[in-house]
């Protein structure tokens, strides 16, 4: 299951949407590239499974 949530980014500061698996667990991390600038962000997934928030935090592609 699939659903959007939106991350600020690190380098620029844009608002970006993202894609985001629910069924691939609370915690994920991959980067994607800003849709702004095409930096990548190395984003931090986090999913509450009771009412399924999602928060997401960019940081910079070490």
């Amino acid at each position: 299951m699939e659903t959007t949530a939106d991350y600020y980014c690190a380098y620029c500061g844009e608002v970006n949407t993202t894609f985001v698996d629910i069924s691939a667990g609370s915690y994920q991390s991959y980067i994607e590239d800003c849709q702004i600038c095409c930096r990548p962000n190395l984003l931090y997934i986090s999913i509450d499974p009771d009412s399924l928030d999602i928060s997401i935090e960019s940081d910079y592609d070490q």
